[in-house]
């Protein structure tokens, strides 16, 4: 163990990141990239918790949009949620890594109910504790979950996995080459310029708690070990910085 930069930290990681090369669904090798980075972050001595999305299983708004019920739509994707969960609790625990699963959605046979002080309890005993079915209510991102659950576990950062974007830029840098890259940004810039980074609600939430956030590619080897290391990788957003 060494010394890391953050104590105990929350990983968001979006479904879209599980599904590799393919349109949809879960690709084994990235399942087992994702668990092996976790697992160096562990064994460093840092208590972490995972957020997971569904977004490669289930994307709420665009059901919304073909005229489904907003609600029904989004618990649909608190499922995928569940789904991508198991599916890393299965990867962590054949890397080594013991793993407990909570879901807010109350789903006895296969995951813990969500229980504050007992996730605490984990993380304190080293074990990664995994977030499954967002915050259980409608109209909350898994973005906003992963802030929510950063704060009540009392983590020093919330850490957002991204997949081949290596931070926050002023505009999508995959549409435009000559996006501007953030070093450093306030959460009270990122809300103001609309950045799409993380949505609105996690940056206000994170911002009036004072939360600092990474924003950073986690298929770049050595990326998230790097972070907690200490070291600048991606975008640092901090109540502490200002343009």
């Amino acid at each position: 163990m060494i010394n890391p930069a953050y104590s105990r930290v929350i990983l968001k990681m979006s479904g879209e990141s599980f599904k590799g090369a393919g349109e949809f669904g879960l690709e084994a090798d990235t399942l087992q990239y994702v668990s092996r980075q976790v697992k160096e972050i562990a064994d460093m001595g840092t208590q972490v918790g995972v957020v997971v999305g569904g977004g490669n299983f289930w994307r709420g708004a665009d059901y919304e949009q073909t005229g489904m019920d907003r609600s029904t739509a989004d618990f649909a994707g608190m499922l995928g949620t569940i789904m991508n969960a198991l599916a890393l609790q299965d990867a962590l625990e054949r890397t080594g890594v013991t793993v407990r699963t909570q879901s807010a959605i109350d789903m006895p046979s296969v995951a813990e109910p969500y229980i504050r002080r007992r996730a605490v309890r984990h993380l304190e005993k080293g074990r990664v504790v995994i977030f499954a079915g967002g915050t259980g209510n409608p109209y909350m991102t898994t973005d906003t979950a992963a802030a929510l659950r950063a704060l009540e576990i009392g983590a020093n950062a919330l850490i957002m996995a991204k997949n081949g974007v290596d931070g926050v830029y002023d505009s999508d840098p995959l549409k435009n080459s000559s996006a501007k890259k953030y070093e450093k940004i306030s959460h009270h810039e990122a809300i103001s310029q609309r950045l799409g980074a993380l949505d609105s609600t996690a940056l206000s939430l994170c911002m009036d708690n004072s939360l600092p956030i990474v924003v950073f590619d986690i298929f770049k080897p050595g990326n998230l070990a790097a972070i907690l290391s200490g070291e600048h990788v991606g975008t640092l957003i901090s109540s502490e910085y200002t343009e």
